[in-house]
């Protein structure tokens, strides 16, 4: 009996050594996580600055006053100013496009055949400018192009011009007329029109 019982005991006393070295074990791997280290570098810091363009244009007028209101108009007349477009932004333009309104219509804005009809022009020098203060005229010494011709309400992209590059200057002629098809029905008619530039940012590309 007692010799059963001691053998026992020391069975006992086994497993508890066995588990205290366990446990010990454990300590040891997680003092070696905790003491575990390592040398690194960093680079200097790269600086870099971004900064975004403006994008404006402007239409200044060189010559008689605009906005303009006139009357007494009959088939085949026509009244023209001219304007200059300037980008005066820091940025590069896709597009620069017209738009004319009519913000009080009538026939003579709604019949696009026999209304009221737009030309822009434009020259590579400024327009010189000639007749009266009322009823001025236009001349280019330089070479022009016709940008855009038909009805008067329309939107439109003006092609090939210097203001789609930073600082560049376009000389431009408006010109509104009246068909000369007009009939009576044109007559004790009126209509306003406003008209807007609106330049378009370059397609943005990697820098």
């Amino acid at each position: 009996m007692s010799a059963t019982s001691r053998s026992t005991r020391s069975n006992g006393n086994a497993r508890k050594i066995v588990a205290s070295v366990g446990v010990l074990g454990a300590a040891v791997a997680v003092a070696g996580l905790g003491t575990f280290g390592s040398f690194t570098d960093s680079t200097t810091p790269i600086a870099t600055q971004v900064a975004t363009g403006t994008v404006s244009i402007n239409v200044t007028q060189p010559g008689a006053t605009i906005p303009v209101t006139t009357s007494g108009f009959v088939a085949g007349d026509s009244i023209s100013r001219a304007v200059d477009l300037v980008n005066d932004g820091s940025a590069a333009l896709s597009q620069v496009s017209l738009a004319s309104v009519a913000t009080v219509p009538s026939i003579l804005t709604t019949d696009a055949t026999n209304g009221l009809q737009l030309t822009v022009e434009s020259c590579t020098v400024a327009w010189t400018q000639g007749g009266t203060a009322q009823s001025p005229t236009h001349s280019c010494s330089g070479g022009s192009s016709t940008l855009y011709a038909g009805r008067a309400v329309m939107n439109n992209s003006l092609a090939g011009l210097s203001s789609l590059q930073a600082g560049g200057v376009d000389h431009l002629k408006l010109t509104i007329s009246l068909s000369p098809a007009a009939d009576n029905t044109f007559q004790n008619q009126s209509s306003t029109l406003g008209l807007t530039f609106t330049g378009t940012q370059r397609t943005g590309s990697a820098r």
